[in-house]
Protein backbone atom coordinates (compact mmCIF):
# COMPACT_ATOMS: atom_id res chain seq x y z
CA UNK A 1 0.00 0.00 0.00
CA UNK A 2 1.30 3.47 -0.96
CA UNK A 3 0.05 6.84 0.89
CA UNK A 4 0.32 10.07 -0.94
CA UNK A 5 -1.61 13.46 -0.18
CA UNK A 6 -5.03 13.59 -2.22
CA UNK A 7 -6.07 17.11 -1.38
CA UNK A 8 -6.46 18.97 1.98
CA UNK A 9 -9.51 20.60 2.63
CA UNK A 10 -10.07 22.56 5.22
CA UNK A 11 -8.43 20.93 8.90
CA UNK A 12 -9.12 17.56 6.50
CA UNK A 13 -5.93 15.50 4.46
CA UNK A 14 -7.20 13.16 2.05
CA UNK A 15 -4.74 10.09 1.32
CA UNK A 16 -5.45 7.90 -1.13
CA UNK A 17 -4.13 4.29 -1.06
CA UNK A 18 -2.66 2.65 -3.63
CA UNK A 19 0.00 0.18 -4.46
CA UNK A 20 2.49 -1.53 -1.59
CA UNK A 21 3.86 0.42 1.46
CA UNK A 22 7.46 -0.51 2.51
CA UNK A 23 9.31 0.51 5.84
CA UNK A 24 11.05 3.66 3.75
CA UNK A 25 8.17 5.09 2.92
CA UNK A 26 6.24 4.62 5.92
CA UNK A 27 8.89 6.19 7.99
CA UNK A 28 8.74 9.68 5.32
CA UNK A 29 4.87 9.87 5.67
CA UNK A 30 5.13 9.33 9.41
CA UNK A 31 7.40 12.13 9.66
CA UNK A 32 4.79 13.95 7.35
CA UNK A 33 2.41 13.92 8.94
CA UNK A 34 4.09 14.50 12.43
CA UNK A 35 4.89 18.08 10.36
CA UNK A 36 1.08 18.57 9.26
CA UNK A 37 -0.26 17.89 12.89
CA UNK A 38 2.17 20.44 14.04
CA UNK A 39 0.79 22.81 11.76
CA UNK A 40 -2.70 21.88 13.34
CA UNK A 41 -3.95 19.12 10.87
CA UNK A 42 -6.15 16.90 12.84
CA UNK A 43 -8.28 14.91 10.64
CA UNK A 44 -7.51 12.15 7.95
CA UNK A 45 -9.62 10.48 5.04
CA UNK A 46 -7.86 7.57 3.61
CA UNK A 47 -9.22 6.91 0.47
CA UNK A 48 -9.13 3.35 -0.47
CA UNK A 49 -10.62 3.98 -3.92
CA UNK A 50 -7.45 2.26 -5.91
CA UNK A 51 -6.17 -0.04 -2.94
CA UNK A 52 -6.76 -3.70 -4.04
CA UNK A 53 -4.53 -5.44 -1.38
CA UNK A 54 -3.57 -4.50 2.12
CA UNK A 55 -0.93 -6.31 4.00
CA UNK A 56 -0.29 -6.49 7.82
CA UNK A 57 2.56 -4.03 7.47
CA UNK A 58 -0.08 -1.75 5.92
CA UNK A 59 -2.60 -2.41 8.39
CA UNK A 60 -0.06 -1.64 11.13
CA UNK A 61 0.83 1.98 9.33
CA UNK A 62 -3.00 2.92 9.44
CA UNK A 63 -3.16 1.68 13.22
CA UNK A 64 -0.17 4.09 13.63
CA UNK A 65 -1.65 6.97 11.77
CA UNK A 66 -5.16 6.65 13.72
CA UNK A 67 -2.89 6.25 17.57
CA UNK A 68 -1.04 9.61 16.54
CA UNK A 69 -4.55 11.48 15.61
CA UNK A 70 -6.52 10.04 18.40
CA UNK A 71 -3.55 11.27 20.86
CA UNK A 72 -4.41 14.83 19.67
CA UNK A 73 -8.01 14.74 19.41
CA UNK A 74 -8.22 14.19 15.90
CA UNK A 75 -9.49 10.85 13.59
CA UNK A 76 -8.87 9.00 10.70
CA UNK A 77 -11.34 7.14 8.71
CA UNK A 78 -11.73 4.95 6.22
CA UNK A 79 -13.43 5.59 2.46
CA UNK A 80 -14.37 3.50 -0.47
CA UNK A 81 -13.28 0.18 0.86
CA UNK A 82 -13.45 -2.89 -1.31
CA UNK A 83 -12.76 -6.49 -2.14
CA UNK A 84 -9.95 -8.27 -0.20
CA UNK A 85 -9.34 -5.06 1.78
CA UNK A 86 -13.07 -4.98 3.47
CA UNK A 87 -12.47 -9.05 4.26
CA UNK A 88 -8.97 -7.98 5.65
CA UNK A 89 -10.75 -5.21 7.89
CA UNK A 90 -12.72 -7.44 9.21
CA UNK A 91 -11.24 -10.19 9.88
CA UNK A 92 -8.52 -7.81 11.94
CA UNK A 93 -11.68 -5.93 13.67
CA UNK A 94 -10.15 -2.78 12.44
CA UNK A 95 -13.43 -2.19 11.17
CA UNK A 96 -14.54 -1.53 14.52
CA UNK A 97 -11.67 0.69 15.20
CA UNK A 98 -12.51 2.69 12.06
CA UNK A 99 -15.58 4.14 10.56
CA UNK A 100 -15.73 3.37 7.03
CA UNK A 101 -17.63 5.45 4.24
CA UNK A 102 -18.94 4.39 1.50
CA UNK A 103 -17.37 7.29 -0.69
CA UNK A 104 -14.32 10.51 0.33
CA UNK A 105 -17.73 12.61 0.47
CA UNK A 106 -19.38 10.96 2.84
CA UNK A 107 -16.49 10.60 5.09
CA UNK A 108 -15.77 14.16 4.46
CA UNK A 109 -19.25 15.15 5.35
CA UNK A 110 -18.84 13.08 9.14
CA UNK A 111 -16.44 15.34 9.86
CA UNK A 112 -18.75 18.18 10.06
CA UNK A 113 -20.15 19.30 13.63
CA UNK A 114 -23.70 17.79 14.95
CA UNK A 115 -25.61 20.54 15.47
CA UNK A 116 -28.74 20.21 17.26
CA UNK A 117 -31.90 20.83 15.94
CA UNK A 118 -33.82 23.88 18.20
CA UNK A 119 -36.56 22.40 20.78
CA UNK A 120 -40.11 24.07 19.47
CA UNK A 121 -41.95 25.67 22.10
CA UNK A 122 -45.49 25.85 22.20
CA UNK A 123 -45.43 29.46 22.12
CA UNK A 124 -42.93 29.32 18.51
CA UNK A 125 -45.36 26.44 16.81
Amino acid sequence: MELYWDEIDSDILILAADGGLNADTSDQLIESLEKLIKAGLRNIIVDCSRLKYISSYGLGVLIRIHGKMKKIGGDVKIAQVQGMVTQALHVTHLDSLFEIYPDVNRARLSFRPKTSSPEISPGNA
